[in-house]
């Protein structure tokens, strides 16, 4: 018997290296607040009952998954090895072996491992806002700050207005057959949104929020352990 409520599939990309960070240890295997920075992403979308598979996509040849205890999250987490060497290609990947059970209409829910500080409210919001928009959407924050571009080699070329400028964060949310085309026709997209807009589509902004930042560099790390150990002594 057909479906008739979509199911949510979240995505989560951790085939990367994360050469910035200057660490040997692939950046979401790293430990923040006693844990690897990937398990934090991965129990804050399994936490959301809505969603219905959370998948980690892995490098092929991982070797760092199975050092780790994911006993914690069994049942509702699953290692797929089937990274690419792009974000995108990681997540084109995973829809590919997602074809024959994915309905068109499904939702794909997609984050950074690298965003670490996720809690289950934000996913919910995004749901909540976006989840019968006929587009999709994803989480961002309005840009605060005054923006500089670049002239001459560490010198102010010009100030750029920040009026209507949105930083994207993750979670995106697209259905199932729209991201999959955007992927395959945007393949060097650096997030799904980017993608989907390359269609001409214009998805939804949901306010984020500032502690959903990506650990990029070695002082986010520090960050990060702060918000989490704060949110785990007040729980």
């Amino acid at each position: 018997m057909p479906r008739t409520t979509p199911r949510t599939y979240a995505l989560v990309p951790a085939a990367g290296q994360g050469t910035r960070m200057g660490e040997s240890t692939p950046k979401q295997y790293l430990a923040v607040a006693g844990l690897p920075m990937l398990r934090h992403s991965l129990a804050a979308l399994a936490a959301v009952a809505r969603v219905d598979r959370v998948i980690a996509i892995l490098a092929p040849d991982d070797a760092h998954w199975n050092a780790h205890d994911w006993s914690a999250l069994a049942g509702r987490v699953e290692a797929l090895r089937a990274g690419g060497q792009t974000r995108a290609r990681s997540v084109a990947n995973a829809i590919e072996r997602l074809a024959g059970e994915a309905a068109p209409d499904d939702w794909i829910l997609v984050h950074d491992a690298a965003r670490p500080c996720l809690t289950p409210a934000m996913v919910e919001r995004l749901l909540d806002e976006a989840g019968d928009d006929p587009v999709g959407g994803l989480l961002a924050m309005p840009v605060a700050d005054t923006l500089k571009r670049e002239g001459e080699p560490a010198r102010v070329g010009a100030t750029v207005p920040r009026e209507g400028l949105w930083r994207a964060q993750t979670p995106q949310l697209f259905r199932y057959a729209l991201l999959r085309r955007a992927l395959a026709e945007a393949p060097a997209a650096t997030d799904e949104s980017q993608a989907v807009e390359s269609l001409g589509h214009r998805p939804r902004l949901v306010q984020g929020d500032n502690a959903n930042f990506k650990v990029t560099f070695p002082e986010d790390l520090a960050l990060a352990e702060t918000i989490l150990t704060h949110r785990r002594k007040h729980a």
